[in-house]
C-alpha cells in the first residue's frame, strides 16, 4: 500500500481547474494489505509531528514544470574531474567508503566505485582504505577524477533481462517519475559483495533510461531483512532523498517477533555501536562513548501483541540509521530477533513448532518527503515466514501500532 500525501488551502475551485492541476498518480504494482492501526478502506495514523507541504498543488505544479524545464547539468558534470580533498562531516562519521562515495556522487555505480578503492586511488589521512571501512568525523578524504561508467547500447532486452524487468515490478509498491519503493524479499542481497551474483542494485541495470542513467540506492537494508526499499530515478531524486535520510526526515517503522515480553511495553534504546570483525563474522557490538569506530545510535519500540508471553511482536522506529541497529538493540535488551544467525544468543532456546529458522524483521513502513512536493508514504506486507508465523501464533496483522506515537529524535 502506498499514497502520496498532498495538501491544499485554496478556495473550491472549478472541475476545469481541478483537472488542471491534479497531480500524477502513484503506480502500484498491488496492495500491501492493511496499515498498522488502520481499518480496510480507512485513514491510517499519521506519524507524530508529521508535515506535509502546504503548497497549493497548481503553483507545486508550476515550480516542478520549471524544473523541469531549467536545463540540468551533465551528471559528469557534478563529478570531479581532478583530484580534490574533503574533510568527513559529523553527519558522515561512521560511513562506509563506498557509501561516503555514493552519497556524495549520486550516479556512480558500484562497480566504479570498488575499482577506485581497490586501485588505492582513494585515500583517508594518507591512506589506503578498504570499501567497507569506515570513517571518522574530520577525516582528510583525497577523491580521484571519477567517471560514469559508458550507457549501454539501447535496443530489445535480453529473455534474462525481460525477467529480471518483470521481478521489479512484481516487487514494486509505488512508482513514479522520480521515485520507486521496493517491496525486498528475505534473502535477496540490496548489492553486492563477495561471490554475490544477483542483488538490487545489479537487477536496477534493465531500468537505464535512454540517457544511459540507472536508478539509484539511496538507503539499504539487511539481506535477510524483508520490505520497503527506496529508489530514487532520477539524479535530481536522489539528491533530495539523500538529503533526507542525512537530516533524519525519512521516517522508519520495522516489524519483528522476539523471545519473552520486553519491559516497559515501551521504551527508547539508546548506546554506542562500534564494529566487531573476526575472521568469520562481523557484527555490531555495544561499545562506550569515545571507543573507536563508536556511534551513537537510538531506537524506540513498542509491544503491539503477544502470544502467551512467548513471543511478543514489537514495533521498532529508528532513529539513527546504524548498521545491524535493530537487531543489535533488540539482543542488548535481552530480546533478540527470532531467526536472527547473529545477534540471538539465548541459550536452550526452542522455536516453536511450526515457525520457520528466519529472521523475523519487516521494513514496515517508510514516509519521506516527495523530491517535487508532499509525502512518500509506502508500506510492506509481511514476508511470507513472517505471514506463516503471525498465523500460527494468532497475531492480527491489522492491530492499531503504538509506535506511530514515538518521538522523532
Amino acid at each position: 500500500m502506498s499514497r502520496r500525501i498532498k495538501r491544499t488551502n485554496q478556495q473550491p475551485r472549478s472541475r476545469d481547474e481541478r483537472k488542471e492541476s491534479r497531480p500524477h498518480q502513484a503506480r502500484s504494482a498491488k496492495k500491501a494489505g492493511p496499515r498498522p492501526g488502520g481499518k480496510p478502506g480507512g485513514k491510517p495514523p499519521r506519524f507524530a509531528g508529521e508535515r506535509a507541504e502546504r503548497r497549493p498543488p497548481k503553483a507545486r505544479l508550476e515550480r516542478a514544470e520549471l524544473e523541469r524545464a531549467a536545463p540540468a547539468k551533465p551528471v559528469e558534470a557534478l563529478l570531479p574531474t581532478k583530484v580534490q580533498t574533503v574533510t568527513v562531516t559529523a553527519d558522515e562519521n561512521n560511513m562506509r567508503v563506498d557509501r561516503f562515495l555514493e552519497a556524495r556522487f549520486p550516479g556512480l555505480s558500484f562497480s566504479h566505485i570498488q575499482r577506485v578503492v581497490r586501485k588505492g586511488e582513494l585515500r583517508v589521512d594518507g591512506k589506503r582504505v578498504d570499501s567497507k571501512d569506515r570513517l571518522e568525523e574530520g577525516q582528510s578524504v583525497r577523491i580521484p577524477p571519477l567517471k560514469l561508467d559508458a550507457p549501454k547500447v539501447g535496443g530489445e532486452l535480453s529473455e534474462a533481462a525481460q525477467k529480471t524487468l518483470k521481478a521489479l515490478k512484481e516487487m514494486t509498491i509505488y512508482e513514479d517519475d522520480d521515485v520507486l519503493v521496493l517491496n525486498k524479499p528475505a534473502g535477496l542481497a540490496v548489492q553486492g559483495g563477495s561471490g554475490m551474483t544477483r542483488h538490487i542494485d545489479q537487477m536496477l541495470e534493465v531500468m537505464r533510461d535512454s540517457k544511459g542513467q540507472k536508478p539509484r540506492l539511496v538507503h539499504r537494508i539487511d539481506r535477510e531483512t524483508s520490505g520497503c526499499l527506496l529508489i530514487a530515478k532520477t539524479r535530481f531524486a536522489a539528491s533530495h532523498l539523500t538529503g533526507a535520510f542525512r537530516s533524519r526526515s525519512a521516517r522508519k517503522v520495522y516489524w519483528a517477533l522476539v523471545p519473552g515480553l520486553p519491559k516497559p511495553k515501551q521504551g527508547r534504546i539508546s548506546t554506542f555501536l562500534a564494529k566487531e570483525e573476526s575472521e568469520d563474522d562481523t557484527i555490531m557490538r555495544i561499545a562506550q562513548h569515545g571507543d573507536e569506530g563508536a556511534s551513537h545510535a537510538v531506537t524506540y519500540y513498542a509491544v503491539v501483541e503477544t502470544a502467551g508471553n512467548k513471543l511478543t511482536w514489537v514495533s521498532l522506529k529508528p532513529v539513527t540509521g546504524r548498521t545491524h541497529q535493530l537487531r543489535a538493540h533488540m539482543a542488548h535488551i535481552g530480546h533478540p530477533i527470532v531467526g536472527d544467525p547473529k545477534y540471538f544468543n539465548i541459550e536452550n532456546w526452542q522455536l516453536p513448532g511450526g515457525l520457520q529458522n528466519r529472521l523475523h524483521l519487516l521494513a514496515r513502513r517508510i514516509v519521506i518527503p516527495h523530491p517535487r512536493g508532499g509525502v512518500i508514504d509506502a508500506t510492506a506486507p509481511l514476508p511470507p515466514h513472517m505471514q506463516q508465523s503471525w498465523n500460527l501464533l494468532g497475531l492480527d496483522a491489522s492491530r492499531f501500532d503504538p509506535i506511530e506515537n514515538a518521538p522523532e529524535e
